[in-house]
């Protein structure tokens, strides 16, 4: 009991306190910096009338503040989720989770040793060297990781959970199944932990990555504006930037239930996979007008916590059921790529 009290105490005292650790998510200074991005987007591009400072300031409050979104159903589910998963993740990475660490070691123990490869380049430039290279793999597992719980209709079952919110605040993006956050989580982490491990054992076994406040440096940079990925003001990068970065607005159309905008966008920070895998849809300067949700007119059920853990895991085991079944008619088979395309899930 003492145990558990000690769990669940730590853990709220870790989520309420989370704007204070600048290695977290919620950090009060990544929270400013969006908050004066956003207002700069209104006052200067957004607001369909020019006004004085203190007028916009207002404005931008009655519009981006008011309590029809912050205290909207959805929203409130998206502050539940924060907690719940908060006290749910540790136990669950207990047991599946992995680290880059583990990855490491699992490489070494099937690579013979060699001896390190003598490196032409000075030591800060090969550590800035591996800065890039990390991210950048790091971003690509973000992407195939997101386009797993797109394209597989299994995850998307449980990559629904994010997609039903029916507003934006900087809070949905807490709004995840446990299982979503753990496919987020292991593929980076392995293509991270592989990239590691060939840094450590052909170059150089001490080397890392330049950190900020023991952030990666780029992901403490793209920090600052990454609240707005999910915050409905429409904040876009400049030409020609917007084609290689993922900015607030690309997520934003991401989160479109609008057919044209379905599975657009999956990229973390950088635009590159998205045009490779063709889903890159380059935001307009003015947002457009499209609605939120699913798309398939259940986006008003997912108000419940019990609905969002439980749904997922048996509707997906529902398809794994239907898929396995044997001697099924093609009448019947018709009717479920219906319901679940093997390819293209109901909202993607």
């Amino acid at each position: 009991m003492y145990d558990t009290t000690y769990h669940i105490l730590s853990h709220l005292w870790e989520a309420l306190t989370a704007p204070l650790h600048p290695d977290a998510d919620l950090y009060w200074g990544f929270l400013v910096c969006a908050l004066v991005i956003a207002w700069f987007a209104w006052h200067l591009h957004l607001n369909p009338t020019p006004q004085p400072v203190g007028q916009s300031l207002r404005s931008f409050a009655r519009r981006y503040f008011s309590k029809n979104l912050w205290w909207h159903r959805s929203a409130k589910v998206d502050y539940l989720l924060y907690f719940s998963n908060i006290l749910l993740m540790p136990i669950v990475f207990t047991y599946v989770g992995f680290s880059q660490g583990h990855v490491e070691s699992l490489f070494k123990h099937f690579i013979t040793p060699s001896p390190l490869l003598p490196s032409p380049l000075p030591p800060i430039w090969l550590l800035l060297l591996f800065t890039i290279v990390f991210f950048v793999v790091y971003d690509l597992g973000r992407f195939i990781a997101h386009s797993l719980q797109h394209d597989i209709p299994f995850f998307w079952e449980f990559h629904k959970v994010h997609h039903s919110a029916e507003v934006l605040t900087p809070m949905t993006a807490f709004r995840v199944h446990p299982l979503d956050i753990l496919i987020m989580n292991w593929v980076p982490t392995l293509l991270t932990g592989l990239t590691t491990a060939v840094f450590h054992h052909y170059i150089d076994p001490r080397i890392g990555f330049f950190t900020f406040f023991g952030l990666h440096v780029f992901v403490f940079l793209f920090n600052w504006i990454d609240h707005l990925r999910h915050w409905s003001v429409w904040v876009t990068y400049p030409h020609p930037l917007s084609n290689w970065l993922i900015s607030p607005a690309h997520h934003q159309l991401h989160h479109s239930a609008e057919p044209e905008h379905w599975g657009c966008n999956r990229g973390y920070e950088l635009a590159l996979w998205d045009r490779l895998y063709g889903t890159l849809i380059v935001p307009p300067s003015l947002p457009p007008a499209f609605r939120l949700g699913l798309g398939d007119g259940s986006d008003g059920q997912w108000h419940c916590l019990s609905k969002i853990y439980f749904w997922p895991l048996t509707q997906s085991f529902k398809l794994l059921k239907n898929r396995a079944r044997p001697n099924q008619n093609p009448s019947q088979k018709s009717a479920l790529s219906t319901v679940n395309p093997p390819v293209s899930p109901p909202k993607p």
